[in-house]
C-alpha cells in the first residue's frame, strides 16, 4: 500500500489514528499485509491485550473503541502496522478486506527493555 493512500485512510478524529498518521509523517515505518482474517478472533485477542494493558498500566489509546468495532464488522479484516521512528508507540490498523477504509486504529505504548 502506498504511504499516500495511507495516510488519506487515518485522516480521522479519534487519537489513534490522528497519533498514527503523524507517526507515519514524521518517519514511522509502516507494513500492511496481505490476506484477511476475521474478525471474531481478532475481537478475542485485542479484548486480552485490552485486559493485559489494563492490568500492567500500559498506555494505549483507542483499544477499547478497537475491540467493540471489531466486535460488530462482519466482514474479513486486513491488518497494517506502524511504528514511530523512535519505536515508542506501534499501532495496529483494522482496514476492510479491500484495504479501501479504516475500520478501526489501535496504539500501544512500547515497553523498554
Amino acid at each position: 500500500m502506498e504511504r499516500e493512500l495511507l495516510e488519506r485512510l487515518l485522516v480521522g478524529s479519534d487519537e489513534a489514528s490522528v497519533a498514527a498518521l503523524a507517526a507515519l509523517r514524521c518517519g514511522g515505518s509502516y507494513v500492511v499485509w496481505d490476506g484477511t482474517t476475521s474478525p471474531e478472533p481478532l475481537t478475542l485477542i485485542y479484548g486480552r491485550r485490552l485486559r493485559h494493558t489494563r492490568r500492567r498500566g500500559i498506555e494505549t489509546v483507542n483499544l477499547e473503541r478497537a475491540v467493540e468495532l471489531l466486535g460488530r464488522h462482519q466482514q474479513p479484516v486486513r491488518l497494517g502496522q506502524i511504528r514511530t521512528a523512535d519505536a515508542s508507540w506501534t499501532f495496529m490498523l483494522f482496514l476492510t478486506q479491500d484495504g479501501r477504509t479504516l475500520i478501526t486504529c489501535t496504539g500501544v505504548r512500547r515497553t523498554q527493555v
